[in-house]
């Protein structure tokens, strides 16, 4: 067996350039036809909109692409894996680098190092580009496809916390120390019990806090409402705080995802879907690395047996029940079934050592 790792620099790139090559072949043919599908049903509510017309679908194409080849490279990943090892092994050329003293995990590693660099463009790719792609897309679709309209940082339905009490407001507008609630209600805690419930029409930011104004409040031991007047609430609750609602995962970047962790952590609200969709960034194109390992299946094992197309299925089918799996995990992590780390991990290290075993006991 030979002691390096890549014993063949010409072996090596051959393999490389054939697994690549056939990656983004196969990428481009399924973009091309799903976003042809796509565009069957989506193109008609684009041009059912006034004003609407091919610059519109065309635009509607640009922000869809980069979501099709972020969700559809690790299968173009895998299916190019089966195919090259596939056309490898029919061509004995497997049986050649077996016979030089190879192992199966120096036959595959060229292909290996070859989807962990196209796991860090994936990365680069989805962090750039289909964060601000698919963030642009979903307002796009909450206007039906109309103009988009100025984002003032209007929100509502808003709940912060601030140590006990719960402050909930019907309506935030404005962005920073200019921000304006409307329909404030403040449930006062005490070791967890509810003690008062004050209620103002509206507030802002002042020195030290927030001032509601014509505020009343209600004493749950005695059920009397008392006037309040104008008064400092939440001292220790920011602008950010209010302006932070439902946060998409999908539309923000793994910085600005990390940070918007962070302060909801600070408001007091759930954050384990998020902490789950943050690990999720890394491990979704990590995902890449594990193909040829899971479809080295159909590179080992005599052609002329044939059972070349049955190793290609297996393989096809090992590489897809881990598509399944990592969903269904962050499924369980967003419902809160999984910790974060494990719904975006598990169904990675799992599979990983399925392959190692499939590889180990077929080959090795």
């Amino acid at each position: 067996m030979q002691a390096q790792f890549f014993p063949s620099r010409t072996v090596a790139l051959y393999m490389a350039r054939l697994f690549i090559v056939r990656t983004f072949a196969i990428l481009a043919a399924l973009v091309l036809v799903l976003q042809a599908l796509d565009l069957l049903s989506e193109s008609g509510k684009i041009l059912a909109v006034a004003g609407n017309g091919d610059a519109e679908v065309w635009r509607y194409v640009g922000f869809r692409v980069p979501q099709i080849i972020e969700r559809f490279l690790p299968f173009s990943v895998l299916l190019s894996t089966i195919l090259t090892l596939s056309t490898l092994n029919q061509n004995s050329e497997i049986v050649a680098l077996k016979g030089s003293g190879l192992s199966a995990h120096q036959v595959l590693a060229p292909l290996i190092l070859a989807s962990f660099i196209i796991a860090i463009l994936s990365f680069a790719f989805n962090d750039r580009i289909v964060s601000r792609a698919t963030a642009t897309l979903n307002r796009w679709q909450k206007v039906q496809y109309a103009a988009l309209p100025i984002d003032r940082g209007d929100r509502t339905n808003v709940w912060v916390r601030d140590g006990e009490d719960l402050i909930e407001v019907d309506t935030v507008k404005g962005k920073g120390d200019a921000v304006k609630l409307t329909g404030i209600t403040i449930y006062d805690r005490q070791n967890g019990n509810l003690i008062g419930i004050i209620r103002s029409a509206g507030g802002g930011r002042v020195e030290g806090g927030w001032r509601v104004d014509s505020a009343s409040r209600f004493d749950v031991a005695s059920g009397r409402i008392s006037p309040l007047g104008a008064i400092v609430v939440a001292r220790g609750v920011r602008p950010d705080q209010f302006t932070l609602t439902n946060v998409d995962p999908n539309g923000l970047s793994f910085g600005a995802l990390s940070s918007a962790i962070s302060d909801l952590n600070d408001a007091g609200r759930p954050t384990k879907a998020l902490e789950g969709s943050l690990w999720h960034k890394i491990s979704g194109p990590l995902s890449s690395v594990l193909m040829p390992l899971l479809g080295a299946v159909a590179a080992f094992g005599i052609a002329r047996s044939g059972k070349l197309f049955i190793r290609a299925v297996i393989a096809m089918l090992l590489g897809f029940a881990y598509f399944v799996a990592d969903n269904f995990a962050l499924a369980m992590g967003n419902l809160g079934a999984y910790p974060p780390i494990l719904a975006a991990w598990a169904p990675f290290f799992l599979f990983l050592l399925i392959g190692e075993i499939v590889l180990v006991r077929s080959e090795e």
